[in-house]
C-alpha cells in the first residue's frame, strides 16, 4: 500500500510524520474513512496511533467528545500530541503516553469506538535486516494482546475496527470470536480488479448488544482500475479527506 513521507495535507487538517517511524499510508485513510459510526459515539479510543492520523479523521467524521489515543513510542507521541494541537479539534483529543497493558489496567473508562492500525510485518515495511524486520512484527502488538485489551475497554454495544493483512484475517476472527468479538463488517481491499486481496477492514462488536445496529456483511473494494484511475467506491469513501478527491 502506498506510503506518504512528507507532512501530508488533507482536507480539514495537515499531519506532520517526520519522527514516526510509520508513514501515513492507504491502509491508516481507509480505516479511517471506513470505520462504522452509526452508533454515534460518545467516546473513541485509538490504540497504537503513531502521528494520530485515526484520531483526527474520527475527530472530523463524527461528534464524539472523548477521543483519546495511546502511543508508546517517545517520538511518534510527541508528533502526535503536536498534530492533535494544531487540528481543528484540540479539545476532544488526548494522546497518552502509555503501553497498551498499563493503559487497559489502569483505566476504567469504556469507548464506544475502538480502532488499531496495528504494525505488522508488511511488505511496504521491509529493511535490509530482515531478522529486525521479523522482530519488529513479532514484538510490536501482538494480535491476541490487543484483541484482550479491546475486549476490556469496548463498551457494551461499542464497535472495534482494525485493518490488518488478509493473509491474518481468519485466525484475527478465530481470537476475536474467542473474546466475545463477533466481525459485523468485513472489506477485503484490492488494489486492482485483477490483483490479490491484500487487506481486511474487520469491524467487531459484543453478540449480546442489545441495540446492536450492525449485521455482518462481507464487501470488496477495488482502489484503481489504472494507474492513478480511482474507482468511484474509493473516492467515495475518501473524498471528504484526499485534497484531490
Amino acid at each position: 500500500m502506498t506510503i506518504m513521507s512528507k507532512p501530508f495535507k488533507f482536507k480539514q487538517f495537515t499531519v506532520n510524520q517526520d519522527q514516526c517511524a510509520m508513514k501515513i499510508g492507504t491502509d491508516s485513510v481507509l480505516l479511517g474513512a471506513w470505520t462504522p459510526l452509526e452508533i454515534n459515539p460518545f467516546s473513541v479510543l485509538d490504540i497504537g496511533a503513531g502521528t494520530g492520523v485515526l484520531s483526527l479523521m474520527l475527530a472530523q467524521r463524527s461528534n464524539a467528545e472523548v477521543i483519546d489515543a495511546i502511543e508508546i513510542d517517545d517520538l511518534a507521541y510527541e508528533q502526535c500530541v503536536d498534530n492533535f494541537e494544531a487540528s481543528p479539534w484540540p479539545d476532544r483529543l488526548f494522546c497518552y503516553h502509555a503501553d497498551l497493558a498499563e493503559f487497559t489496567e489502569e483505566i476504567d473508562d469504556k469507548y464506544d469506538v475502538i480502532i488499531s492500525n496495528p504494525p505488522f510485518y508488511s511488505e511496504d515495511y521491509k529493511t535490509k535486516n530482515e531478522q529486525r524486520d521479523l522482530a519488529r512484527f513479532t514484538d510490536a502488538l501482538p494480535f491476541d494482546h490487543l484483541i484482550e485489551s479491546v475486549s476490556k475497554l469496548l463498551s457494551k454495544n461499542g464497535v472495534f475496527s482494525v485493518v490488518i493483512p488478509f493473509k491474518e484475517e481468519v485466525d484475527f476472527i478465530k481470537s476475536a470470536l474467542e473474546a466475545n468479538l463477533f466481525p459485523v463488517k468485513i472489506t477485503h481491499v484490492k488494489g486492482a480488479l485483477s490483483s490479490e486481496i491484500k487487506r481486511s477492514l474487520l469491524a467487531f462488536s459484543f453478540r449480546e448488544s442489545e441495540n446492536n445496529t450492525y449485521k455482518t456483511k462481507t464487501e470488496v473494494l477495488i482502489i484503481e482500475t489504472a494507474r492513478h484511475q480511482y474507482t468511484d467506491n474509493y473516492i467515495n469513501l475518501t473524498k471528504d479527506f484526499y485534497l484531490k478527491m
